[in-house]
């Protein structure tokens, strides 16, 4: 079963992550969302303290999903729930959808919008963060440290305005996205996101006007139904938690009313 930070009562709310993060990502909006609801927020297979899918199954998001259900069942949750995510937790969300096991979905900056393969840039930043922190985990901590540096290292990956993370924080962040080990098989096999034509519960999909990571080309509205609803919260990046935790946790309890 995948590792679970679980927090408040009510309805199920699942929080899934983006790739090279784990529950932490939503540490900032936990609190503020269990005052109306159960959530939990999952380490998807390879990340956090959840270990990698089994030898020979490959981390596809179907693949993946097909072990969120299983820890959903096993947490005594078998009805449709609701669910938010951000970049890969995302397209997780929609994948949901599509199986018809999500009451509501809130998409934030979901992976997977985009024709045929992202952005081989996307690939090269990541694979040069990655490395960067492994190499010297040291020289990032110290830069860490620094409001000016933190802003610039990390408004690409995660958000114009990350100088609001404490240096703790940015470089938990940073350890986590260097030392994944299910990172590199998950971007190999995730793949675009198809079929959400047919999503049926209601969905919202976020994009912040400040994500630099995912850009238009990879935010396709024809991969999803017309019902969607499509907001742009303005001076959001990729991975807004940390930089307006209010705000995403009212766009996530108004999507899963």
């Amino acid at each position: 079963m995948w590792h679970c930070e679980e927090r408040g009562e009510g309805r199920p709310l699942v929080l899934l992550h983006g790739i090279g993060m784990s529950s932490f990502a939503w540490a900032p909006v936990m609190n503020l969302l269990a005052r109306e609801r159960r959530v939990l927020a999952f380490n998807t297979a390879g990340f956090g303290k959840t270990p990698p899918l089994p030898d020979g199954v490959l981390p596809t998001v179907p693949n993946l999903v097909k072990a969120l259900l299983d820890s959903q069942e096993a947490k005594g949750i078998h009805d449709p729930f609701d669910v938010a995510g951000n970049s890969m937790g995302g397209c997780m969300a929609l994948e949901v959808a599509k199986q018809g096991r999500a009451r509501s979905v809130v998409a934030i900056s979901p992976a997977g919008l985009w024709k045929g393969h992202p952005s081989s840039l996307i690939q090269h930043f990541f694979g040069f963060m990655r490395a960067s922190t492994r190499w010297s985990p040291g020289g990032v901590k110290l830069a860490m440290k620094s409001a000016l540096l933190r802003e610039l290292l990390l408004s690409l990956p995660i958000s114009f305005g990350s100088r609001r993370m404490t240096p703790a924080d940015a470089f938990r962040a940073a350890t986590e996205f260097a030392f994944a080990p299910g990172f590199d098989a998950t971007i190999d096999n995730a793949g675009a996101f198809d079929g959400g034509e047919s999503i049926a519960c209601p969905l919202t999909v976020a994009f912040g006007t400040r994500d630099w990571l995912l850009t238009a080309i990879a935010q396709h509205r024809d991969q999803l139904p017309p019902s969607a609803t499509w907001v742009r919260p303005a001076k959001w990046g990729h991975v807004p938690m940390w930089v307006d935790p209010q705000g995403v946790a009212r766009l996530i309890l108004d999507g899963t009313v």
